[in-house]
């Protein structure tokens, strides 16, 4: 129409979403990127700069103190209290139990306690970035293990009876999730169908949270283990006691060639000489005898 106001045509809403970019890993290794207007050195906060100085300590104290790494999912601050109370026990009872070097063993201190850590992954990561004490490909191995929330539980020593007793409480205390059965699943599918009502909102119902820690490895003196090799770790016998090995294998030779020759002492080889010659004389007696 002539003399009419041209309207202005405005692009329909697409239905479909836009795309974003979704991080992929928890720990990443690479230099971080330096863009024209950022400030470098960059700047962090108080917190960020505590906690990593934190974690870079942890990490430098891994060659003289192992450093287990554990991945963990739905704690509570209430869980998290109680866990560390069931290893605060399990290293208690274990300092109370007996042995060769500490017949009547006295109360640890505080510091000879092992101390769990709740850690901020992407911060751990830049601190093992930046820490030279490893190779790269246990870097790389380290941040390949982590895909979630990440834990440490440092100990004061290497102590493998320790660490076997600890392992074994973390085991009993936090059991391994079970994966849901088919029956389960079938079950629950029916109650949400028979609590469906149509044109009524769903009650909602907060789920329960199970926990779940999973040993990922550990840095031992410098080292990294895999769970399968702390595990083999926790096996071993004390310090002391490898060194009653090491001298019952140096002594057992020089002891057994003592038996030998207290055997062989002069007054049991005469007796056994003497012996065997009262054998001899009725054979000699019997050739020298006359014939009838």
């Amino acid at each position: 129409m002539l003399g009419s106001t041209p309207r202005l045509l405005l692009p329909l809403p697409s239905s479909r979403p836009a795309l974003t970019q979704a991080r992929t890993y928890a720990i990443c290794l690479r230099p971080p990127v330096v863009y024209p207007r950022k400030t470098v050195p960059r700047r962090y906060s108080e917190r960020k700069t505590y906690l990593y100085n934190q974690y870079i300590r942890l990490l430098q104290s891994s060659f003289d103190r192992p450093l287990l790494l554990f991945e963990h999912s739905d704690f509570s601050a209430n869980r998290l209290v109680q866990l560390r109370a069931d290893i605060a026990e399990a290293i208690t009872k274990h300092a109370k139990t007996p042995s060769l070097a500490t017949p009547s063993p006295a109360p640890l201190a505080p510091e000879e306690y092992p101390t769990f850590t709740v850690l901020r992954t992407s911060l751990f990561g830049v601190a093992l970035r930046d820490l030279g004490h490893f190779d790269e490909s246990v870097r790389r191995e380290v941040a390949k293990s982590i895909q979630s929330s990440l834990a440490v539980l440092s100990f004061p020593t290497l102590n493998p009876p320790q660490l076997k007793a600890v392992l074994r409480v973390l085991a009993r205390s936090v059991p391994p999730r079970q994966p849901k059965t088919e029956a389960q699943i079938a079950e629950e599918k029916k109650a949400a169908e028979a609590a469906f009502v149509p044109g009524r909102r769903p009650k909602r119902q907060r789920p329960t949270s199970i926990p779940d820690l999973k040993l990922l490895g550990a840095f031992i003196e410098g080292r990294l283990f895999k769970a399968e090799g702390v595990q083999s770790v926790a096996e071993l016998p004390t310090l002391d006691g490898l060194r009653a090995q090491i001298v019952g294998l140096l002594s057992a030779p020089a002891a057994q060639l003592s038996m030998v020759l207290n055997e062989a002492s002069g007054a049991k080889l005469a007796r056994t000489l003497e012996g065997f010659k009262k054998s001899l004389e009725p054979q000699e007696q019997e050739g020298e005898a006359p014939p009838s």
